[in-house]
């Protein structure tokens, strides 16, 4: 399971609001539902180097990560990057909380059932087409190391070693194509940033920080999830 270390994706704020800082460059990514391709991997290690199962063995380790985010949104129109800051919350068979602290405070919550965000009334779950919930459901799948799931859509290449791996995707789809030219992820026993390069230029840097996975759920937390 690949793991945020670190969505960032994904991850993540989740919506069109520059203020959220969505990963915009996934967005069209999800608008429907991708149709699988061909399953093609290409790795470049050697007949006895770290490789794609061990790399998912390691990050499936965790049954719950806590940390703090860092999302940069890089755009050609601006001189500096929109940056937000939150916490989140990854729990094995649970999902992501994805809590954003600044510029403004909003907290959402991925799993197999959709995405949902929080507002007076509780949890309010996003329409399944939206662009942010579909963004939401990649970078869930990079957190937590759906390599099946990547490999469908993505040819995967994989450098280093268990304590400092790079890992590189590259869009086999045309759809996938006209979005990204690539997503980029780093890390050691946990993921440490992933980067999404936009085909118009634009990027957006996510860095995990801080991550642990030692804390169980708290009493509040696994509400989050029951709900």
């Amino acid at each position: 399971m690949l793991t945020p270390g670190g969505a960032g994706l994904p991850a993540m704020a989740v919506n069109d609001n520059p203020g959220h800082l969505a990963l915009r460059g996934a967005l069209k990514f999800f608008a429907s539902k991708l149709a699988p391709t061909g399953v093609g991997l290409f790795l470049s290690f050697g007949a006895y180097a770290f490789d794609l199962q061990q790399l998912s063995d390691q990050l499936a380790k965790p049954s719950v990560i806590h940390g703090n985010f860092i999302q940069e949104k890089h755009l050609r129109a601006l001189p500096q990057p929109l940056t937000s800051k939150g916490t989140f919350v990854l729990a094995k068979d649970h999902g992501l909380l994805w809590l954003l602290k600044t510029p403004l405070q909003q907290d959402y919550r991925i799993n197999a059932q959709g995405i949902a965000r929080r507002d007076a009334n509780g949890w309010q779950p996003l329409p399944n087409k939206s662009a942010g919930a579909q963004q939401n459901r990649l970078f869930l799948a990079v957190l937590q190391g759906d390599s099946s799931g990547l490999q469908r859509d993505f040819e995967l290449h994989l450098q280093g070693e268990a304590k400092a791996w790079k890992l590189t995707l590259i869009p086999r789809s045309l759809l996938l194509k006209q979005v990204f030219t690539q997503i980029n992820i780093d890390g050691s026993e946990l993921v440490h940033t992933i980067e999404l390069r936009e085909t118009q230029g634009d990027s957006t840097l996510l860095r995990m920080q801080d991550s642990t996975g030692t804390q169980p759920l708290s009493a509040a937390e696994q509400h989050d999830f029951a709900q």
